[in-house]
C-alpha cells in the first residue's frame, strides 16, 4: 500500500472510491435514489478540478488501484477561530477500512496544513456516518453541528475539531 499525492490520471480512481464509499456508507441514511444517481463520470469531472486546485492524496493497493483518498486546506467558512484548517474529505473503500489507511491519509493532510502554517483543523460528517467513531478515535472533539438536506431528507452534520494542542498539531 502506498500513500502519494494524486495526479490527474488518478481522478477516475478517486471518483470510484467517492461514489462507492457513499453508496456503502450512506445506504439507509441518504435516500436510495440519490445514491443510485451518483455517477463516476460526474465525480471524475469534480475531482479533475480538485486535483488541480488542492492537495489530494490517494492510497493505492499493491496493484496500483486507488482504495482511498483525502484532501484538505484552509477552513472554508471562516466561522471557527480555533480551527484554521479543514479536512475536506476522506474516503476509504469499505473492504480496506480498519487497516490504518485512514490515519495515514489524515496525516498527509495534516502535514500540508502545517506547511501552510495552519495549526488546527475540523471536518464535517453526517452524524449517522460510521466514520464518526474513527474521528473520535483519532482525537476529534465535537465542536458544532448543523442541519443539512440531501435529496429532501434532513440530516444532522457534526463538526469534529483538532486544536493546536491535539497530537496532530503539537510540535
Amino acid at each position: 500500500m502506498l500513500i502519494r499525492k494524486a495526479e490527474l490520471e488518478d481522478t477516475m480512481g478517486i471518483a470510484k472510491v467517492h461514489v462507492d464509499s457513499w453508496r456503502t456508507t450512506y445506504k439507509g441514511i441518504v435516500p436510495d435514489a440519490f445514491l443510485e444517481n451518483l455517477s463516476y463520470e460526474q465525480r471524475e469531472q469534480i475531482w479533475k478540478g480538485a486535483v488541480k486546485a488542492n492537495h489530494v492524496y490517494i492510497a493505492e493497493d499493491g496493484d496500483g488501484q486507488v482504495i482511498g483518498f483525502s484532501t484538505g486546506g484552509t477552513e472554508r467558512t471562516g466561522k471557527y477561530e480555533l480551527y484554521t484548517g479543514e479536512l475536506y474529505a476522506i474516503y476509504v473503500l469499505k473492504e480496506h477500512q480498519g487497516k490504518g489507511i485512514g490515519r495515514l491519509l489524515v496525516q498527509s493532510v495534516v502535514d500540508d496544513l502545517k506547511n501552510m502554517k495552519l495549526n488546527s483543523m475540523l471536518i464535517w460528517a453526517i452524524e449517522e456516518n460510521p466514520a464518526c467513531r474513527f474521528y473520535e478515535a483519532i482525537g476529534g472533539k465535537k465542536i458544532d453541528s448543523m442541519e443539512i438536506e440531501i435529496a429532501g431528507k434532513k440530516l444532522k452534520e457534526i463538526a469534529y475539531g483538532w486544536d493546536a494542542n491535539s497530537e496532530y498539531f503539537r510540535t
